[in-house]
């Protein structure tokens, strides 16, 4: 496999090309205009998506470049429309114009989020592809869109598109923006000496937490045989609350701490519940998780840890 991928900087794009490094493909890691060590492209400019194109010849697109914070989305709204929703009908156009000069038509393998969904009723979970989008945050919204221009595009003009929904997903080297690094973070602060201190945000809320190599693994798994046109959920299967999560790595971090609601830590619209249900991606392409929500969080806060001693 020849793979492109569009946000190889960030997080689950460095996962992404470690994996199929090691599985002996060929790719080229795309990073935003000022990233370094990747061949640099901006999703602002159709000429640089397809010069990555003409360059990496792949047989598969994967694009993760986007604004991924949705705290941010409220911030500053179109700009995170432009990024997510305009970037991704620059990369289907520069798809296009790439194949038309004659070239084989790659896949897109397209990382949406499970916030589409929006806030659901009890009724509605586990969510699965065929519900309705109720997107409720402008990060959700601009997801929806760029799912809607793809599947547009390939009905209108025969684009070879998978769309994978992800749910919650978690890892060393994450940003502490996101809730799990941020506890593990602030816990190996304290176990360094700091504040016993910790700022939570809503503790209530119920995710469907993944580790960030079996995210990738399902990216693999629908590039190879995900049907082409086609909506998969990528997630666990089951909800964990943060309040649980929060337990667990004190438990792992060993120290006493004095746990402190944060206002500034609390979404505008926190869903109390999200599960997904991945009974479509196992079916079709035979993923399922391997890595335990426990040996996830001891990895994350090792990793935290240890950047707190540097």
């Amino acid at each position: 496999m020849r793979a492109l991928v569009t946000g190889a900087s960030g997080f689950v794009g460095h996962y992404l090309v470690d994996a199929l490094r090691r599985a002996g493909e060929d790719v080229v890691a795309c990073g935003g205009p000022h990233d370094g060590g990747s061949l640099p492209i901006d999703v602002a400019e159709v000429a640089s998506i397809r010069a990555a194109l003409d360059i990496a010849r792949p047989d598969v697109v994967f694009h993760l470049a986007a604004q991924t914070f949705v705290p941010d989305s409220f911030a500053a709204p179109a700009a995170t429309y432009e990024t997510n929703a305009i970037g991704t009908a620059r990369v289907a156009q520069a798809v296009r114009d790439y194949a038309r000069s004659g070239e084989k038509m790659p896949r897109i393998v397209f990382t949406s989020s499970a916030e589409v969904y929006g806030p659901r009723e009890a009724a509605d979970f586990p969510l699965h592809e065929t519900l309705e989008l109720r997107p409720a945050t402008p990060y959700a919204a601009s997801k929806a869109a760029a799912e809607a221009i793809l599947l547009a595009e390939a009905r209108a003009f025969a684009l070879d598109v998978v769309v994978a929904r992800a749910f919650n997903h978690i890892g060393s080297g994450q940003s502490d923006r996101f809730v799990v690094p941020s506890l593990a973070h602030q816990l190996a602060a304290i176990a360094a000496g700091g504040s016993p201190v910790l700022l939570v945000g809503n503790l209530n809320a119920a995710r469907d937490f993944l580790d960030v190599r079996d995210v990738v693994a399902a990216y693999l798994a629908l590039a190879r045989d995900g049907e082409s046109g086609q909506v998969y959920n990528v997630c666990r299967g089951a909800a964990v609350k943060v309040r649980d999560v929060l337990r667990d790595l004190i438990a792992i971090a060993g120290v006493p701490v004095e746990v402190r609601e944060d206002p500034q830590r609390m979404r505008p619209l926190d869903v109390p519940l999200f599960v997904g249900s991945a009974e479509k991606l196992r079916a079709r392409t035979g993923w399922t998780p391997a890595i335990p929500l426990a040996r996830s969080l001891r990895e994350i806060y090792a990793a935290a840890l240890e950047k707190e001693k540097l």
